[in-house]
This record gives structure tokens, sequence and C-alpha cells, in this order.
């Protein structure tokens, strides 16, 4: 009898000490959570008030408690690009893709490719950035931009006529005319034009366009 007391009293004091673990390890991960969300606060706030250094220091801290956090990685890529640190904005959306390939931070890898003249690795971006979203026009905008300077201008044109057809707004049809009037495209030209006339035409609060949502990262 004595023999079953202990075991029954070595047992209750086993399952309180893993309901007082389980709260300790409760109040610690509140405590992470707290600290993270007060990091992405100051994060969001110095970047919009363009105080890029204190904003680093929030960012790079998120990374030192969440080391595969991707969205802090686009974020502080966002800010390299900012300051024009275009090598460390390369390698921050580098490792947000391979953390989480989002078309968010596959398009942001391929507008820094482009800016610093890399075209063929700035392609491969938006085309991967394109097949987890196809429905943006501005997918299509920035990949036939690429397209442009490769030297492929029928791709080009049809990667602009689907951004039209996604979003047939003013500017993607005034790129997609001057696209077909600067290359010798003469009725095309002329057919897009009397789109935009038409376009014009529209009252304004007919032309609001239903967009995909957009990933803020």
């Amino acid at each position: 009898m004595y023999g079953l007391l202990i075991i029954v009293a070595f047992a209750l004091m086993a399952y309180l000490h893993g309901i007082i673990k389980d709260d300790e390890y409760a109040n610690v991960s509140r405590k992470v959570s707290e600290r993270l969300n007060k990091l992405w606060d100051i994060a969001h706030l110095s970047m919009r008030d363009n105080r890029f250094l204190r904003a680093e220091k929030a960012l790079l801290t998120i990374l030192k408690i969440d080391e595969k956090n991707a969205a802090a990685y686009n974020r502080l890529g966002i800010l390299y690009a900012k300051r024009k640190e275009f090598k460390d904005a390369i390698d921050c959306f580098e490792i947000a893709s391979s953390i989480d390939s989002t078309p968010s931070s596959l398009h942001n890898l391929g507008l820094i490719y482009f800016e610093t003249e890399n075209y063929d690795k700035a392609a491969i971006a938006f085309e991967q950035a394109i097949k987890l979203e196809y429905n943006l026009a501005a997918r299509h905008v920035a990949y036939a931009k690429v397209q442009e300077k490769i030297g492929n201008i029928k791709l080009m044109i049809e990667e602009l006529n689907i951004a039209a057809k996604l979003e047939p707004s003013k500017q993607t049809l005034g790129l997609l005319h001057k696209v077909y009037k600067d290359h010798g495209y003469v009725k095309e030209a002329d057919q897009v034009a009397y789109k935009l006339k038409k376009f014009k035409k529209i009252p304004n609060k007919l032309r609001v366009l239903k967009r995909p949502k957009r990933v803020v990262v």
C-alpha cells in the first residue's frame, strides 16, 4: 500500500511538472510573439519615414530570432534596394525565395536583376513569378521589359498583349501602342489607338478593375 502511494505521488508530481513546463513554454512563446510584433511595427514605421538604419536593425533582430523569416528577408531586400545596395538586396531576395518562393519575392528579385542589368536572371525570376501568379498584369509588363532588353521583340509584344487583356487600362494599352508604333506595326498600333480612344470615353466610375490581391512583403 505504501509503495502504491509513492507511485501515485511521483505520477502527480510528474503531471504537475508537465503543466508548469507547458505554462512556461506558453509564456516564452507569447513574449517572443509580442517582441516580433513590436519589431515589425518599428520596421514598418521606420521604412515609411525613411529611417533606414532603424528599420535595418529591427529586421536584423527579427532574423536573429527567426532566421527563416522570408518576409523579413524580403523587407530587408527592399530596404537595401532603396539604398541602392543592390548586392545585399539580391542576397536577401535570393534567400527569401529559397525559403518561400512567393510571387512577390521572385518579382522583387527580378526587379533587382533588371536594375543591375542581369537580364537573363531577371527573365528567369519573372517567369517563375508569372507561373505562381499569372493573372497580375504587372508581372507580364516587367517580363516584357526584360525581353525588350534581350532583344526578343515578339515575346515582348505577346507579354504586353497579355497584360493589356488582364488589365485594359490606359497605362497597359499605352505601352502596347508605343511598342507597336516603335517597331513598325502600323495596323496593330492603330487598333490599340482606337481602343485607347474608346477607353477615354468611358466614365471614370466604370473603370474600376477587379485586381488580384497583392502580397505585402
